[in-house]
């Protein structure tokens, strides 16, 4: 089955977007490198958001980088998952990071593969604060294979 497909079985849909003041995923060269994309979810991991919130705010980051990815380059099954990077709005004393970004590592493992296209890099960081209080920010950058 293709990575689209899985995504789409996931039930990720992949309406146009419409451009905005950046541009949320661009190519250079044979990679797709994307802007931070945001969590729905606001507020501080540590302080009022839970690890189990957080790992969803993350999902739902992925699932938008999934999406601009696919309206930039127009499928996902050419793709292999190079790198997530990932921001944590977190009290000072919040060392679970890595937990909460697990949510975007566990769906590119989900559609890609934990072994082979969906085995990445990542990072998880914890932060002061994060553009309009939202709980989570990825970017990530993946290679075109073809």
């Amino acid at each position: 089955m293709s990575y689209t497909q899985k995504a789409k079985d996931l039930g990720i849909s992949f309406e146009s977007q419409e451009p905005g003041y950046l541009n949320m995923c661009i190519q250079s060269g044979n990679q797709l490198i994307t802007s931070g994309h945001v969590s729905d979810k606001k507020g501080i991991l540590g302080q009022n958001v839970s690890v189990e919130e957080g790992y969803e705010a993350a999902k739902d980051c992925a699932i938008k980088i999934l999406k601009s990815v696919y309206n930039t380059h127009g499928t996902l099954d050419d793709l292999k998952v190079v790198k997530l990077f990932g921001c944590v709005y977190s009290d000072q004393g919040f060392t679970d990071q890595h937990l909460v970004i697990n949510g975007a590592s566990d769906l590119m493992h989900e559609i890609f593969g934990k072994e082979g296209d969906g085995y990445h890099a990542r990072s998880a960081m914890g932060f002061a604060a994060l553009p309009t209080g939202v709980a989570v920010e990825i970017e990530a950058i993946f290679e075109i294979k073809s």
